[in-house]
């Protein structure tokens, strides 16, 4: 349509940017919705399944569902006030269309089995759409094949289950083993649906499409339910609550578990090898978003995922793994998957090799978490308390050991945040003590280790020259932004210099602005890293910075949020070009943001 006003979202080469997909989901699996109605990526049943829709990392063999306007359409695209179930507005020259898409659930939680729902009502005119299904085979170890049954056509596909229920006016015109094509237009007031039933070696039920249909409602219900029963009350409460939201993508229900990511392999930058696959609970990752939980005060959600954690890491004996399955087991050894990659980015990755590294700040993470629980006012359980003295106790006897750091590298050195999260770690286990709430037979031992944690790091980590702590001892004064996460240690023990050091990677990492790359010299070869611009905010505001803290926040917002996205933050923005990079939705960003907009807040704990 020459010299149209109407924009079609154009792919390249089968592909749209990373930071061009809206979520949906239910507490058990995600999809991702590109604005052309293109559904490249769904894993199911739950996130860390094979994906039955895939091409996100593979345009020419991966599976998709497409529900696309044809011809020339402009789209417009928004969440629900306080829900995760998200409408999409198309104009066309002929009228306009509103898709109204959800993963449904009951009012008492996921269904038996994955429910994914497109609902299409005519607003004016006349609206042609049509229908493309391709399913994924699981990188080719998959033939999908149809099976005619009573209640309609069921498609196999290994040992899943699926069947695409659509209301009458919606026309087949192919129905093959992988792939399906239909079409149907819209009329003002008209309404239709479409969706995909799918269990996983289990009988499945089939429920009319007025209950489907009915499912979506019931489903933004229970969304909004969850968030007026939050209880925050600080800044930028519209953010917050939008990253509150995205976290529950990655709340996996079943368990207890949080994922770092819904996604695999997503670039850092592109055609590097920093291609991971984080549909994985970490330690770290998750003990932080518990952090967000307590601040938003989603109590259930809280208690729910500390409570796997402690279980979790109990289940696995003396050692701390450094993430798990979300079903608590341990995460499998990475292997290539022969796909292209997100334009070309290769390898694509199933598991992770991270899971035995030793990273000596999850004692922190674990301390830290448990002393916030209780400061809001809930209460440990013996064996809770226990598995903390034990923790602090390895902490005690290791934190002179090299590691990998939180950045997980292959190089073992004495990293700076690893000491100051030892740091913590003991710091909390004797204000645990202090409380009530840990036995006192270790307190003196833990408090003596602590102090002299603090001498080493003062001693060694220092750069009087950078007037900055290093990125790790005895190193020749590069900077770490993960220093932002560890803000109390600067806050009881050194702040000058700790401020000193937050100027320092502001100037360098961030190269005067607000937005940091993880430490010095990587941005050649990825971007800067969400969490750190937002967690760099936080401890600006908790060591009284409160200006450059609340600018840096402005700054923030206003190029992550006003860019036609849906806040579906990846786990890298690329301030060079404004493109997302990534896996998606990314655990550690959203949650960063909400830590940071507390903190500016100063918002009282609410759990209650």
């Amino acid at each position: 349509m020459k010299n149209s006003q109407y924009h079609s979202p154009l792919r390249h080469e089968g592909t749209v940017g990373l930071g061009d997909y809206a979520a949906i989901g239910e507490g058990r699996s995600v999809a991702l919705i590109a604005p052309d109605g293109g559904i490249d990526w769904w894993c199911v049943p739950h996130m860390d399944s094979p994906a039955l829709f895939d091409r996100l990392l593979d345009t020419d063999i991966g599976g998709y569902f497409n529900l696309t306007p044809v011809g020339d359409y402009s789209v417009k695209r928004r969440y629900r006030e306080a829900s995760n179930v998200l409408e999409t507005e198309y104009t066309t020259a002929e009228g306009k269309a509103l898709f109204t898409e959800s993963i449904n659930s009951n009012l008492a939680g996921p269904l038996p089995w994955n429910e994914l729902a497109r609902r299409i009502e005519g607003k004016s005119g006349n609206v042609k759409f049509r229908l493309t299904i391709r399913f994924g085979t699981q990188v080719s170890t998959r033939s999908p094949w149809l099976e005619t049954t009573a209640q309609g056509n069921v498609f196999h596909i290994g040992d899943l289950i699926v069947m695409l229920r659509c209301s009458d006016d919606i026309t087949l015109v192919t129905c093959q083993g992988s792939y399906v094509e239909a079409e149907f237009t819209t009329t003002p007031s008209s309404r239709s649906l479409c969706a995909l039933l799918v269990s996983q070696c289990e009988p499945l039920a089939v429920p009319s499409i007025e209950a489907i249909d009915n499912r979506i409602e019931t489903s933004h219900q229970a969304w909004q339910y969850w968030v007026h029963h939050l209880h925050y009350q600080g800044d930028y409460p519209q953010h917050v609550i939008r990253s509150a939201l995205a976290l529950k993508f990655l709340w996996f229900s079943p368990t207890g578990a949080l994922a770092a990511a819904a996604t695999t392999s997503l670039p850092e930058g592109i055609g590097g090898e920093k291609n991971y696959d984080y549909r994985y609970a970490w330690i770290r990752d998750a003990c932080l978003m518990i952090k967000s939980f307590v601040y938003i005060g989603a109590l259930e959600d809280c208690q729910a995922a500390y409570s796997w954690l402690s279980k979790t890491i109990m289940r696995h004996g003396e050692e701390l793994l450094t993430c798990y399955s979300l079903e608590g087991d341990e995460v499998p050894a990475e292997e290539y998957l022969d796909l292209q990659g997100y334009k070309d980015s290769l390898p694509v990755r199933k598991g992770n090799n991270a899971r035995h590294q030793r990273q000596l700040s999850m004692y922190g993470d674990m301390l830290a978490v448990g002393q916030l629980f209780v400061q809001s006012g809930h209460i440990l359980d013996l064996d809770t308390s226990r598995l903390l003295s034990r923790l602090a106790n390895q902490c005690a006897d290791r934190w002179r050991l090299k590691d990998s750091g939180m950045w997980e590298l292959p190089s073992l050195e004495h990293y700076t945040h690893s000491k100051m999260a030892c740091w913590l770690a003991l710091d909390a286990a004797v204000e645990l003590v202090d409380a009530g709430h840990l036995e006192s037979t270790w307190r003196q031992r833990w408090a003596t280790e602590r102090d002299q944690i603090a001498q080493w790091i003062e001693e060694h980590c220092w750069s009087e020259e950078r007037q900055a702590y290093r990125f790790y001892a005895d190193d020749n004064g590069q900077l770490d932004a993960g220093l932002t996460l560890v803000y109390r240690y600067g806050d009881r023990v050194n702040k000058k210099r700790m401020l000193s050091t937050y100027h320092a990677i502001i100037d360098e990492l961030g190269h005067g602005g607000p937005h940091l790359y993880r430490y010095s010299h990587v941005e050649q070869e990825e971007s800067t890293f969400v969490a750190c611009s937002f967690w760099m905010v936080e401890a600006l505001a908790a060591l009284k910075e409160n200006k450059l803290a609340k600018s840096n926040m402005e700054q923030i917002l206003k190029t992550l949020c006003n860019r036609g996205n849906v806040e579906t933050f990846n786990e890298m923005f690329d301030v060079r070009t404004g493109e997302w990079r990534g896996n998606l939705p990314q655990g550690l960003s959203h949650l960063a943001l909400i830590c940071a907009a507390q903190a500016l807040g100063k918002q009282p704990l609410s759990g209650k």
